[in-house]
């Protein structure tokens, strides 16, 4: 068949499950974006080129597969460059797609180029492949390599140059080939090793699953559940894998902020380690909470890349391959011979969820501002276990995952890069992959919130079920604590403190969105219930103390182990 260029690089995408793309288009896209919109596709143009990276991320993060997004020639490119650095770190798999002038211009010695810079180079360091389709007949080969190194060993981002001399060539192609034909698609583990690890489970008196950031990205939850079952254990979420599993919710409790998971890594003989890096915030699987019984413990790491197996610490079973294909195979080799469950584990469940309902009691509560504490009990005790959990900020996001009274499915957030102003470009990406079908939550500090703060707009015209509670305490809250750590009370806090007139309230009612001040706490609640009645997306601006935001963030000592330099 016949086609354009910017019409074959489509029907590689949708190949692979992908209909949604972003970015400001240019002439180097325009007939892409038309085209893709005829085709049926998701076609979403953010205000800012970063905001399109951060919205493709979150479509990966929520559907399993790759995503899309573009950047117009120069300035649009360069505005992608902090979404490219976040996603390597994140290990997402987003194409980033990058127009540019037409060689015969880049190879001109002349100066004065209008709206060109060369793009490739720059960017090499911060995505897994880089490459320019140079020649319409290098399509093909161009977009399958970058979706092989997309999605194969660890996952991460790739540049595309999509050079506007190419645009409209005609190709002369066959039908575009199944992902499985030009790259490895769920791979398995070799049946020794799967026995192997079997054979350990079954003889561990006190297994414990490790759950990180992987298994939700890839929507493997369900398959997990299963292994779980059979394994009759509790269930560790990883810092970074904060979404809770259907069915698992009541026993899966957070790595170094719950005493439940502190006793149950301490006491293992086994931990099956699924999704994970294995990276700071767990100490790398032998520091802290896993030294008291490091020699007596087993470990079983299922993980795509095999250059990853060993580094972080050494493992007794490596099981290399896709975790969608392994966790099967090991269930099903348990299915016959499943685990009496863990003796502990009706009384780590009780006692984790007798330290949640304590947080919510003692969260302090009648101040006004707010007590950050407390706003997060009050915005998340009635969140459903379905709708679509984003946290962003420093001081807020380290509130919310101790606080937080929900355990929904999906929970997004920025942890290994810690990219602040993500929050808001990630609930309209989660929002556009779930079809706006599912209620979703922003809770956010307020420096943070500002970032991308346009994209209310965004969210207004694609009409998501979004309601952003915002922290305000008109500060780099996290800093201002740094601040008195370093230089003690009183001192010059230069550069954390920001104009206390804002109204983010009046902000979002003037992008068409519903908008709600708050500063009691009896008042948080209703006003979220009256912001998604409203039909519309929500801001609801609670002011929070900011000197009980600085000074009493909880778990705070927990969390800076994850920096600890040069001791784990």
């Amino acid at each position: 068949m016949s086609v354009k260029v910017y019409e074959r690089i489509l029907q590689l995408f949708e190949a692979e499950g992908i209909n949604t793309i972003f970015g400001i288009p240019d002439p180097n896209f325009v007939h892409m974006f038309h085209l893709a919109e005829e085709r049926g596709w998701n076609v979403v143009a953010p205000h800012h080129e970063e905001s399109a990276g951060f919205m493709a991320e979150a479509v990966s993060r929520m559907t399993g597969k790759a995503a899309v997004c573009i950047g117009t020639l120069g300035p649009g490119v360069a505005n992608l460059a902090g979404a490219m650095m976040c996603a390597k770190v994140e290990n997402s798999p987003v194409i980033f797609l990058g127009g540019q002038r037409a060689r015969i211009t880049e190879q001109r010695v002349r100066r004065g180029r209008i709206q060109f810079v060369k793009q490739a180079n720059l960017f090499e360091a911060s995505v897994k492949y880089s490459a320019s389709i140079e020649y319409a007949d290098q399509t093909d080969e161009i977009i399958r390599e970058g979706l092989r190194k997309a999605l194969s060993g660890t996952p991460g981002p790739v540049y595309i140059e999509y050079p506007s001399h190419i645009i409209q060539e005609e190709l002369d192609v066959p039908d575009p080939l199944p992902p499985n034909a030009y790259r490895m698609v769920g791979q398995t583990a070799g049946p020794d090793f799967v026995a192997e690890a079997v054979k350990l489970i079954q003889a561990a008196q006190q297994p414990i699953l490790l759950i990180g950031h992987g298994v939700h990205t890839s929507r493997a939850g369900e398959s997990v559940k299963a292994l779980a079952d059979a394994m009759a254990c509790p269930v560790i979420q990883t810092s970074g894998g904060t979404s809770f599993i259907e069915g698992l919710e009541n026993r899966t409790f957070p790595y170094g902020f719950s005493s439940a998971a502190v006793d149950a890594v301490v006491k293992s003989d086994l931990c099956l380690a699924i999704g994970t890096e294995l990276g700071e915030p767990v100490h790398y699987g032998r520091g802290r909470h896993w030294i008291a019984n490091e020699a007596n413990r087993k470990w079983i790491l299922v993980e795509q890349d095999p250059e990853a197996i060993g580094v972080n610490r050494s493992i007794d079973v490596p099981l290399v391959g896709d975790l969608r294909a392994i966790v099967p195979q090991l269930s099903d080799a348990l299915w016959d011979a499943p685990r009496t469950a863990t003796p502990e584990l009706d009384g780590w469940i009780t006692q984790d969820a007798a330290q949640l309902a304590e947080l919510a009691e003692t969260a302090p509560s009648g101040m006004t501002p707010v007590h950050p504490a407390r706003l997060i009990v009050e915005a998340t005790k009635d969140f459903p276990s379905d709708g679509i959990m984003v946290r962003d900020g420093g001081a807020t996001t380290i509130f919310g995952w101790t606080y937080s009274q929900a355990k929904p499915h999906d929970v997004m957030w920025n942890q290994n890069f810690g990219h602040l102003g993500t929050g808001l470009p990630y609930a309209v990406g989660a929002g556009v992959a779930d079809g706006g079908q599912r209620p979703i939550m922003l809770i956010t500090g307020d420096s943070s919130f500002q970032f991308h703060i346009a994209e209310l707009e965004t969210a207004a015209r694609l009409n998501l079920p979004l309601v952003c509670v915002v922290a305000v305490d008109y500060a780099w809250g996290l800093e201002v604590g740094v601040y008195k750590r370093t230089y003690g009370q009183g001192s010059l806090e230069t550069g954390v403190h920001w104009s206390t007139d804002t109204r983010l309230d009046k902000v979002a009612e003037g992008f068409g969105c519903y908008g709600e001040y708050v500063d009691r706490d009896e008042d948080i609640a209703p006003a979220i219930k009256r912001a998604y009645a409203s039909g519309k997306p929500g801001v609801i601006h609670v002011a929070v103390d900011p000197k009980a935001n600085s000074e009493e963030m909880p778990s705070y000592d927990e969390f800076r182990t994850w920096y600890a330099e040069g001791t784990q």
